[in-house]
């Protein structure tokens, strides 16, 4: 039976594409297992009779199968005819479509052709009227055509009369109308009678420049013409003004020669009276020129002309070329004093020129030939004839550097003569006299320069500035600040009981210190003003890096002096515990002695450096810093030397310790009315350093219960894998010298210690001995 299924299997066997099934089973979803594509009938039959018993059904089953095989033949069936019904409908539907596009373009077609035919009805209906436009516009061009030719021709005809008669008050505004008139015709030039036309009216211009300007120069003395001479020459500048622009200028140009012969012939190149020092009499022959000009020819040029102006241009022109010229063959003559009152008196009448004319230009009427306006610039004064003294400003800057050089050798011996500024104590540190009076010098000179040049004369006088700055740390600064040769610890070492000597240098320190501090923030400041007056492009060119750099150096070098008086101060108290049998200790006291010098001298030194640096308190919080970063690791080294030390005696120098880290965090406001909250850096740095002190004490005060225990709590309380720290704690401890390295390979064990580490940490220890052996002979030396 199962060979006959086979068969049966193969026969009826149908395969589609993947694709195919996957969309048959996307539109039709069913869990019917006859509907599987890996459909097995022996498993659909063992499916229905599982059991030989089942198979007593299989009648009904057999009977249930053909009923369903009926119903899928008639569901097939179903749908081929519909299949075919559609088709035929979709046939009709397409003839149907076709039928009305045919339909839809007939229309079209008609409704086009109709358009064609009323666009050719309408031009023909118009074309006569366009006919009529065009001749009505061609008349009208032709009528106003023909008036302006004879209007030009009479006007023509009218101007020669009125300019032979001189009758220029009536001239100027037919002047203007048949220039107007003329412009219409310039298209028709090429006809023979408007060329000739045209040729006449140029001819007749020219003669009527000609003529003006003869009648201005047959006036014997404009200054002595007569009112109706003056009032006909007025008239005649209307004319002008209506002609070509450059008959104005040259009108212009000849009155204004003729004003500056006086000028040239009085102030000669090698007259006395034409030297710097009495460069102002030039401004008041200018002055007296314009009092002439406003009584005798005011009325006679326009005032949109601006003659005054255009006289003070060329006057300006004039008088910086002979300027440059006299200058020139004299600069042996030239002194500082000669050239700032020239300069000054030349930049002050120029003022007075710019107040006077550089006003928001005028509009005015333009020759008629374009019927224009054009835009007239105003004169300009500003430097117009002080620029001639520009090259000559190195007299001016190479005074001030001899000046400069013999400013800062008077404070040289000033102060070496007068020592230490005066001072009380609790006042804050006064400054060097010198740096603000150099200063004060400084900016005397800035203005001065700056009313002389805004360009290259003020990048030179920078330059001296540089020079001088430098010159003035080196001649004065530095060598106020104590010779490091008799620094603080041997001013100490001859005088113990009494600190007025160390004391003296460190009221210098501050006070070099402050003077930086002022030089600094001034050099900035005179920086900023330098550049703020110069041109743009000579601003870049001017800098006072170097100069900054210097006196910030100063500032450091000061702080650093301050930390070694305090350090050679505390020095002694630090030795002192050495001193001390901690070993043998029997009992915890009061605070050691060692930390009672200490305390004091923080006492006396710290409150009197706030006071001289009350106005640089930012200097003094780094003072405090220094200070700390200073001390602390030598308090440490020293702890380390102290060995062995007892539980007692560790104690005893942890009592010490928390002293003297009660009293570090108070140094900013040691002494202090005012308790003022130190700097998070300042309190991290103490509290960092001396925890660290603190922890090495509590190890050595704890009990020895095994080796691993104690290398273990030091590893965790120091988290340090230094071996020569690690090293000098068992010292302390008073381990035996076999003891400490088996618990010194325990502890590199423990702490992961690796033998490139392990050699580090030696060299580390050698070059640390190096540097206290250097730093022993130079405290010898």
């Amino acid at each position: 039976m199962e060979k006959c299924i086979t068969e049966l299997e193969n026969d009826i066997s149908l395969e589609f594409d993947p694709e195919v099934e996957a969309a048959i089973a996307e539109l039709l979803p069913s869990n019917d297992p006859l509907h599987c594509k890996d459909f097995s009938a022996i498993d659909y039959i063992n499916t229905i009779f599982p059991t030989e018993q089942s198979l007593t059904n299989i009648d009904d089953v057999v009977h249930k199968m053909n009923s369903k095989i009926r119903q899928l033949d008639n569901d097939i069936r179903h749908l081929i005819k519909e299949q075919t019904m559609a088709a035929e409908d979709g046939r009709e539907a397409l003839e149907s479509s076709k039928q009305s596009i045919a339909t839809l373009f007939n229309k079209i077609k008609e409704i086009r052709d109709k358009a064609e035919q009323s666009e050719t009805t309408v031009k023909e209906i118009t074309s006569d009227i366009k006919q009529l436009d065009h001749a009505k516009k061609n008349l009208t061009s032709s009528i106003t055509t023909l008036n302006h030719l004879h209007m030009l021709v009479g006007g023509v005809e009218s101007l020669a009369t009125l300019i032979k008669h001189r009758k220029y008050d009536e001239a100027a505004p037919l002047l203007q109308g048949v220039m107007y008139v003329m412009h219409h015709f310039t298209p028709y030039h090429q006809i023979p009678q408007i060329k000739d036309l045209s040729d006449k009216l140029d001819k007749l211009l020219r003669d009527l420049a000609a003529q003006i300007r003869g009648d201005f120069e047959e006036a014997h003395s404009l200054y002595e013409c007569k009112l109706n001479c003056q009032l006909s020459l007025a008239d005649a500048c209307l004319v002008v003004d209506a002609l070509q622009p450059r008959v104005k200028e040259d009108l212009v140009n000849w009155f204004v020669d003729r004003q500056l012969t006086e000028y040239k012939s009085l102030f000669r190149e090698y007259d006395e009276v034409s030297w710097l020092d009495k460069c102002d009499r030039r401004y008041a022959w200018l002055k007296r020129c314009f009092l002439e000009y406003e009584e005798d020819c005011a009325r006679i040029f326009p005032e949109h002309w601006n003659m005054p102006g255009k006289i003070a241009s060329d006057f300006c022109k004039v008088t910086r070329k002979m300027l440059e010229k006299q200058m020139k063959n004299r600069v042996s003559e030239l002194d500082v004093k000669l050239l700032l009152f020239a300069v000054q008196k030349t930049q002050a009448f120029e003022k007075l020129l710019m107040e006077r004319f550089e006003q928001e230009p005028k509009r005015e009427l333009d020759s008629a030939t374009d019927g224009e306006t054009e835009k007239k610039e105003p004169e300009s004064f500003h430097n117009a004839m002080s620029q001639c003294f520009e090259m000559y400003l190195n007299v001016y800057i190479d005074s001030q550097d001899v000046n400069l050089t013999e400013l800062v050798e008077k404070f040289v011996l000033e102060l070496k003569e007068g020592g230490v500024p005066t001072y009380q104590v609790g006042d804050p540190a006064p400054l060097l006299p010198s740096s603000s009076d150099l200063f004060v010098f400084y900016k005397k000179c800035l203005v001065q320069c700056s009313q002389l040049s805004q360009g290259q004369a003020l990048v030179d006088l920078t330059e001296v500035f540089k020079k001088h700055l430098q010159n003035y740390h080196s001649s004065l600064l530095m060598p106020s600040l104590p010779n490091k040769s008799s620094g603080f610890a041997s001013s100490l070492l001859k005088d113990k009981d009494n600190n007025k000597v160390a004391m003296s240098e460190v009221v210098m320190i501050c006070i070099v210190l402050c003077t930086s501090e002022y030089c600094l923030e001034t050099t900035q400041q005179l920086e900023d003003k330098i550049k703020e007056k110069a041109q743009e492009a000579y601003a870049e060119k001017i800098s006072f890096n170097s100069e900054q750099e210097l006196f910030s150096n100063t500032i450091t070098t000061c702080l650093q002096e301050l930390v070694l008086h305090l350090d050679s101060l505390c020095e002694p108290a630090l030795s002192a515990m050495l001193k001390v049998n901690w070993s043998t200790l029997d009992s915890v006291g009061d605070q050691s002695a060692y930390t009672t010098s200490i305390t004091s001298h923080l006492a006396a030194t710290v409150p009197a450096v706030r006071d001289l640096l009350h106005n640089s308190r930012k200097y003094f919080t780094n003072y405090c810093l220094k200070f700390a970063n200073s001390f602390i690791p030598k308090y440490v080294n020293q702890i380390y030397k102290c060995k062995p030390v007892s539980t007692v005696g560790a104690e005893q120098l942890l009592l010490d310790t928390h002293s003297l880290k009660t009293v570090l965090l108070q140094l900013p406001s040691l002494g202090s009315a005012v308790a003022r909250k130190p700097a998070p850096s300042f309190t991290k740095t103490v509290s960092q350093g001396m925890v660290r002190a603190e922890m090495i004490l509590k190890l050595v005060m704890a009990p020895s219960e095994s080796q691993i225990a104690f290398v273990e709590s030091y590893i965790n309380l120091l988290a340090d894998k230094d071996i020569g720290d690690f090293q000098k704690v068992l010292e302390m401890k008073g381990f035996k010298r076999s003891e400490q390295m088996d618990m010194i390979e325990l502890f590199k064990k423990t702490a992961n210690i690796s033998d490139s580490e392990n050699v580090a940490s030696v060299a580390d220890q050698d070059s640390s001995r190096i540097r206290k052996l250097e730093k022993l002979i130079k405290k010898q030396f």
